[in-house]
């Protein structure tokens, strides 16, 4: 009894990593370090207007968003060769 087995990770299965093309992957990693220049930004302002706890809270957000693209955008390249 053989079973065929394919690891989860090889091309033309299911659980495949869609494959961006540099345009698209560009504009996503530009959404991302927006979204946390914002999320940057919004904290000092907080911060400084003297709303300490939120300027806190609004700027753990940062790291969060980068590593979300890290992790969402991380599968999208491939090396050829």
């Amino acid at each position: 009894m053989s079973t065929n087995l394919r690891s989860p990770a090889e091309p033309g299965t299911a659980m495949d990593t869609p494959h961006l093309d540099a345009g698209a992957l560009g504009t996503a990693k530009a959404l991302f370090f927006v979204a946390a220049g914002l999320s940057f930004l919004l904290s000092v302002t907080l911060w400084f207007s003297g709303d300490r706890e939120r300027g806190v809270f609004v700027g753990l957000w940062v790291p969060s968003i980068l590593s979300a693209g890290s992790l969402l955008l991380g599968g999208s390249h491939r090396h050829d060769g």
